[in-house]
């Protein structure tokens, strides 16, 4: 069995993460978990989402948010734009990486975005189109690849026809998302392997949910094809505001733990991330939703 010798991580702690929390998160304690996770090794950062504060209060301070983060050289810092609005706005804030999303469940999109997955591609081709003109690069999150809460089980033919749209559209990479946490190592294998028809190994991100508890065992699922690129959150934040029931991104102190047990370096440094996770968690008032944080904190207290 070959794994990947090495692994590249994008917290989304900041934006997925934070954009379900009911209470105000002030743009200053966002800033520092930026600051935090940058420190900590991570090199790759979803800060914030360009979307109406209408409909994520909590991401309302984006432009304050991104104007207030000390980048630090090969950092990317990426950002989701929902709209062509939303994209003349992220522009102004000078993200590394713009975020465009699909589901690869018709109902999904339909209940969450109004519309069919087909013409929720045709809005975003132009935003690719101007993204990539200005030099910015574009990833496209895949969401319900693998369960949807509205259809069950999202078949690899709809995951495949997904990720052929938003190639064709100009997406650079796309992030193949177990939104609900419902999937199992070989469903998982199947909605990989729908997506490498399109896009080549180094261009697809896991990101998965732990709704089930599945989210390390889809991620070896993920590493046994050679998988390389992942996305969690710092501390377990998280959740889908349309998808009921879904909790928490897998953390990023579970999965570098595990891949560090396994000898796959990642370059980050595993106690100043427990650190980051404890620092929001303390905010919000509650312990961090990992268990190997959980386990290093108790071991420091002790």
């Amino acid at each position: 069995m070959s794994l990947p010798s090495r692994v590249q991580i994008i917290d989304v702690g900041p934006r997925d993460g934070l954009q379900n929390e009911k209470q105000p998160v002030p743009a200053a304690v966002k800033i520092e978990l930026v600051h935090r996770l940058q420190a900590a090794g991570l090199t790759e950062i979803e800060v914030t989402s360009f979307v109406s504060p209408k409909w994520v209060p909590q991401m309302a301070d984006n432009a304050q948010v991104m104007a207030g983060i000390q980048r630090k050289p090969g950092v990317r810092y990426s950002v989701l734009t929902p709209n062509a609005q939303g994209y003349a706005a992220a522009v102004q804030s000078q993200p590394d990486e713009i975020v465009v999303f699909a589901a690869a469940s018709q109902a999904f999109s339909q209940k969450n975005i109004n519309c069919s997955i087909e013409e929720s591609i045709e809005r975003f081709a132009p935003v690719v189109q101007a993204a990539l003109a200005a030099g910015i690069a574009v990833r496209g999150a895949m969401s319900c690849a693998v369960g949807c809460p509205y259809e069950g089980d999202v078949s690899p033919s709809s995951v495949s026809h997904l990720a052929g749209l938003m190639k064709q559209i100009g997406v650079q990479r796309v992030d193949m998302a177990d939104t609900i946490g419902t999937g199992t190592p070989l469903k998982v294998q199947r909605a990989l392997e729908a997506t490498l028809q399109h896009f080549d190994i180094d261009h697809i991100c896991g990101h998965f949910h732990d709704t089930y508890g599945q989210a390390l065992a889809n991620t070896l699922a993920s590493l046994q094809l050679g998988i390389w690129n992942f996305q969690s959150s710092v501390a377990g934040l998280g959740g889908c505001p349309y998808a009921q029931g879904a909790t928490g991104n897998v953390s990023t102190e579970d999965l570098v733990y595990m891949l560090h047990g396994m000898g796959i370096p990642t370059g980050i440094d595993l106690d100043k991330l427990v650190d980051a996770g404890a620092f929001i968690s303390d905010f919000l008032g509650r312990k961090p939703n990992s268990n190997v944080a959980k386990a290093i904190l108790n071991k420091r207290a002790g």
